[in-house]
């Protein structure tokens, strides 16, 4: 008897283990366009249009590969409307009563799989570099489980970028190297771009009609939509960005929408892409002498480090993670998050960038939307979900933990040592926004000073309790123990006022 093989949105890799475990001489392969994975948040349009082209290009190539494939698309008539509903519509066509599947990335996914009344075995994706039992290993006995030694044994499980037992350039990371501010110049024009074709000019077409009064713009669509496509991705992004990646990594400006960023994110996450060969192809580059060692590093944390590290965190925290709320920040998400006018230059930047492309580098979204939402005191799951709902690489295993985690320390200090909070300052040290915004980031209390300063000493005044003994953060008390009086209550008030009137929904 046949069996069913699930292909999810997300696991669009020929090597996949559920494919790997299959027979294709008598299996089905099932693939579907489903309502309740499109609308269970509200995704930007762009990632939809992005799925499910590539998922009906997947399932071209393995029907010519010789796989009989049941692929329903989201308008058919006969469509299940859910992934389980989906399997056993398929169970009822094809007599199979197994199920071969690949693990999915989220807990809610695995569970559904679980309790359908169809025997389904769940295949390990061994498409990541760290398995469930590794990470396990590694976390056992820790008292802190901080992505910096995750990272090492990484690094010496797969050789990247070492010499022997010593990392090469005799260091594990180069980050003083990468928080250059962007040079006046940017000789790179952006990720590789790709004009779409007649299948995906029939999901935009689908994808407008369903959701396109959802957040964002649909078009111009760009994005690689099959292996073949992603891969010449990756070949641009290491000639022509990769040399630069390191240095300008945290840069923000106020035209550029990726400065020397390829969004290779969106590809690996995706399926399209495997990590070990993007990694290979970065590493490739630093040996043959076309990209320097630190932008080489960079890299290669982010994808064996915070990716698998994230990964890792999200399955050993187990299902309520994402509703954590260490803080007790309980005040609604702001309509500027969704496009309402602010005064705020960098805040409006990115929103409209993210409505855009579904795009924003790692420091936008940390220091920009995050850092406002932390400072704000705005529900971490509100936060969770918005980062859910807007960006192309955004699945719940990898935005939770970056989200409940190291931007909103909603976790209480399982990923970061310290909040990740800042003053203007750093938004000016690294981008071009205060240039041209409304306030002025010099400026600390009275008219016009930027709501970034009065907001950090806010957050810090009203959760002294839990960080004062910080070692990391005792320094920044001090300097708040220094001022006088009256000025650390002009301080407060002026936050305090501006919290009120960004509740209210006035323009901030």
């Amino acid at each position: 008897m046949s069996r069913l093989v699930l292909v999810l949105g997300d696991q669009l890799s020929p090597e996949l283990s559920a494919l790997r475990a299959a027979d294709k001489d008598r299996d089905v392969v099932v693939m579907a366009e489903v309502a309740e994975e499109a609308n269970y948040v509200q995704h930007h349009p762009k990632k939809i249009a992005l799925i499910f082209a590539a998922m009906r290009k997947f399932a071209v190539r393995l029907r010519s590969e010789g796989w009989d494939v049941r692929y329903a698309e989201l308008d058919d008539t006969d469509n299940a409307g859910s992934i389980p509903g989906e399997l056993l519509r398929r169970a009822e066509e094809t007599g199979a009563r197994e199920v071969i599947a690949t693990e999915p990335g989220e807990w809610r996914l695995i569970e559904a799989l679980s309790d359908m009344p169809l025997r389904c075995t769940q295949h390990a994706d061994d498409r990541f570099i760290a398995s469930h039992e590794e990470f396990e290993r590694w976390a056992k006995g820790r008292k802190t489980l901080r992505m910096e030694y995750f990272y090492r044994e990484q690094r010496k499980k797969t050789g990247y970028l070492m010499e022997g037992d010593a990392p090469a350039g005799g260091q594990w990371n180069f980050d003083h190297d990468n928080r250059k501010p962007a040079p006046d110049d940017i000789a790179f024009g952006g990720p590789m771009q790709f004009t779409p074709d007649a299948e995906v000019e029939a999901v935009l077409e689908l994808v407008e009609a369903r959701f396109g009064n959802w957040f964002g713009d649909v078009r111009p669509f760009w994005y690689a939509t099959d292996q073949a496509q992603a891969r010449r991705a990756l070949t641009h992004f290491v000639k022509h960005a990769l040399p630069s990646f390191g240095d300008y990594q945290d840069a923000m400006v106020d035209d550029e929408k990726f400065l020397y960023h390829g969004v290779i994110s969106a590809y690996i996450n995706l399926g399209l892409l495997d990590p070990r060969e993007v990694c290979d192809a970065v590493e490739t580059a630093w040996r043959e002498g076309a990209a320097p060692l630190n932008a080489v590093e960079g890299f290669i944390r982010q994808v064996i480090g915070w990716r698998e590290y994230m990964r890792g965190i999200y399955f050993h925290e187990g299902p309520d993670y994402p509703r954590r709320n260490g803080l007790n920040h309980q005040r609604g998400l702001p309509p500027l998050y969704w496009g309402a006018e602010t005064k705020m230059r960098c805040l409006s930047k990115v929103v409209a960038q993210t409505r855009e492309e579904a795009y924003a580098h790692h420091i936008q979204r940390l220091m920009v939307t995050g850092n406002f939402a932390l400072l704000c005191g705005i529900d971490p799951a509100e936060v969770e979900d918005w980062y859910m709902r807007v960006y192309v690489d955004a699945y719940e295993w990898v935005t939770a933990p970056n989200t409940i985690g190291m931007s909103q320390f909603a976790d209480g200090g399982v990923i970061a040592s310290k909040p990740y909070v800042s003053s203007g300052s750093y938004i000016d040290r690294m981008s071009d926004y205060c240039g041209s915004c409304h306030y002025a980031v010099k400026t600390k209390t009275g008219e016009g000073a930027c709501p970034f300063n009065l907001l950090y000493w806010h957050f810090m005044d009203r959760h002294r309790d839990r960080f004062e003994k910080n070692p990391r953060m005792a320094q920044m008390y001090a300097t708040w123990d220094r001022m006088k009086p009256d000025r650390r209550e002009t301080v407060i008030a002026e936050a305090e006022a501006f919290l009120d009137r960004l509740s209210k929904g006035e323009t901030v």
